[in-house]
């Protein structure tokens, strides 16, 4: 059902089952997939592809215009999977060039006033709780959560099922599986995601003593990656040391309570 007081421009593709709230706008290059929910006072722009099932609360702002200053009106997109919710005042900006879209995956939970910018990649099942910022080309891996008005800096990665503790900041990758607090200090590894997602404890040991030798020894971190893929061989250890071993920005390091 479409709210008599909604705004919906006749060239956008709307599912019949689609729902729109009161002083909502869908502009004209707008695709809503099936079963959307979209509450009263929202405004979805641009050439915005919206999948199944997606749930937007009120003054959700989706596929607007990239803030970035060399945006030159290209018809950009943003593209959504299915099933997220996206709860109050929501912002969410297409990319700035037509070789990469921002693109939002299945299956997540951002919270109230968080942000995602321009040309990002949200992954499936990440929970970007309330006014979590996320920068411009950044990359946030599956299952990762980012806590309360923490920020990540353009260009940055998140590895999956990583933890950013509330009003931390990362301008540097964090590797997966880890917890960081502050500016790009980590301080373990998130064991109780780790347990909830059921790997076993023999994964959880291995995976442990892998990020001491990565993050805790005295080496040069090209020495502690030689030195872990030459000890352990597991796949979550395989995982963290290739995300090292790959970084172009540089990790963020181990620092003590």
């Amino acid at each position: 059902m479409i709210h008599p007081n909604a705004i919906v421009h006749p060239n956008a593709k709307v599912h019949k089952t689609v729902e729109i709230g009161p002083f909502t706008v869908i502009d004209e290059h707008v695709t809503i997939g099936a079963g959307c929910i979209i509450g009263p006072q929202a405004h979805i722009t641009g050439h915005t592809l919206i999948g199944k099932e997606n749930r937007f609360h009120s003054g959700c702002v989706i596929g607007d215009l990239p803030q970035d200053v060399k945006y030159r009106g290209e018809q950009t997109r943003l593209i959504i999977g299915e099933q997220n919710t996206f709860r109050e005042h929501v912002t969410i900006h297409r990319s700035n060039s037509l070789d990469e879209d921002t693109v939002v995956g299945s299956g997540n939970m951002l919270m109230a006033n968080s942000h995602v910018g321009h040309n990002s990649t949200i992954g499936d099942r990440t929970i970007l709780a309330n006014g979590a910022l996320v920068g411009g080309h950044a990359v946030i891996d599956d299952g990762a959560f980012i806590s309360g008005n923490a920020v990540v800096h353009q260009f940055c990665r998140i590895g999956t099922m990583s933890m950013m503790q509330g009003c931390s900041g990362v301008s540097l990758d964090l590797p997966p599986f880890t917890i960081v607090r502050g500016i790009n200090g980590m301080c373990g590894l998130n064991t109780v995601g780790l347990k909830r997602a059921g790997y076993s404890n023999k994964e959880r040991i291995e995976l442990k003593q892998t990020y001491r030798v990565l993050f805790m020894g005295k080496e040069l971190l090209n020495d502690a990656v030689q030195k872990a893929r030459k000890n352990f061989n597991g796949s979550l250890s395989q995982l963290i040391i290739d995300f090292v071993a790959n970084s172009e920005r540089g990790t963020c390091s181990h620092t003590k309570r």
